[in-house]
């Protein structure tokens, strides 16, 4: 029998649920045997999506979940009163063992009070953090955190570095990958007060490449492979990628259209621009991994396509391929002794 990764996603999660996160999961299973995926919420309507689509019905099962968690309501409250929504009966899939990974565009804070309560954190890890990646001139770093913990302390800052360095060395490929604390300036003596705390806590730091501090300019360059920051900091610079680069490729569009000369241009450099810019697309890296817990939990945007859905869903194999989880426990594991 097929050995699949086995990824639990919240179908009723998303501004543009259930049709494209069905239509992700289709794409995802399509592109790739080794996953099989369960979705969970309000069976009639998940059906009534999958019927639209051809597919190995072996990847994929309906999981019903009568109710729905919505963005506006109070995260504890809600994972507290709703025993029966898609997000919680997605979540405690990842707990029994039935599945690997969870995935949901819904309700970041429900997200982010399941993972923790549910699905519970990895011995030793004081605060998981969502780390997205983010596009580089060389290739994507791992932001790590941006929405997790705007109150952190220094010793979960040096968690994240630990925690990032793993990702990016076993799912990314990238051999002692650079880390960078974000900061107002290069000088040790430069920040706040939490960053001129952890800059030596990672500059001691003998299991880690800490490079020093990295300006947000130095970001988009490709300075660091893991860019560590608390959520309040982190949450502004992903904002700030995803509208800067929304802006940039809708002026690129705008300026190649003024002139009929300008438009024989757009098309001479089509396919080179669209390859450029699509370097570029926050959406082909998928969504962002709850680093430090039990089972791979992993938010997307709330205006999550198809698209990044199926690449969240792809990401979650390698994830459980590399055994990410096992390989964070030894670090933190070996930290504490």
């Amino acid at each position: 029998m097929q050995e699949f990764v086995n990824v639990a996603v919240d179908a009723m999660g998303g501004d543009h649920a259930p049709v494209e996160i069905v239509k992700g999961a289709i794409d995802a299973v399509n592109e790739s045997s080794h996953v099989k995926v369960y979705l969970t919420g309000q069976e009639e309507v998940i059906n009534r999506e999958l019927a639209k689509y051809t597919y190995n019905k072996e990847q994929v099962e309906v999981v019903h979940a009568s109710e729905v968690i919505e963005t506006a309501e109070a995260p504890v409250m809600a994972i507290r009163r709703k025993k029966d929504s898609s997000i919680v009966k997605a979540l405690y899939l990842v707990k029994d063992g039935i599945c690997d990974a969870y995935v949901s565009a819904g309700s970041t804070g429900a997200t982010l009070v399941g993972g923790q309560v549910i699905v519970g954190r990895i011995k030793g890890v004081e605060r998981p953090p969502l780390a997205p990646l983010i596009p580089t001139e060389k290739g994507c770093a791992l932001l790590i955190d941006c929405g997790a913990n705007v109150d952190a302390r220094p010793s979960h800052l040096v968690q994240f570095a630990k925690m990032g360095s793993v990702y990016m060395e076993s799912v990314m490929g990238i051999k002692n990958p650079k880390v960078g604390i974000v900061n107002i300036g290069a000088e040790e003596e430069k920040g706040n007060a939490l960053v001129k705390e952890t800059f030596p806590l990672l500059k001691n730091c003998p299991d880690i490449h800490f490079i020093g501090s990295v300006e947000a300019r130095d970001i988009p360059a490709g300075a660091a492979d893991v860019v560590v920051c608390e959520a309040f900091v982190g949450n502004v610079i992903l904002k700030m990628y995803e509208g800067v680069g929304g802006t940039l490729i809708k002026k690129v569009k705008e300026g190649m259209l003024t002139t009929f000369r300008s438009k024989i241009g757009a098309l001479l450099v089509k396919p080179a621009l669209k390859n450029t810019l699509k370097a570029f697309d926050l959406e082909q890296y998928g969504g962002a991994p709850m680093l430090g817990l039990k089972g791979l939990v992993v938010k997307t945007h709330g205006s999550s396509n198809a698209i990044e859905i199926k690449n969240s869903i792809l990401q979650c194999i390698t994830f459980t391929e590399q055994n990410i989880n096992q390989k964070i426990k030894e670090k933190i594991t070996m930290e504490e002794n």
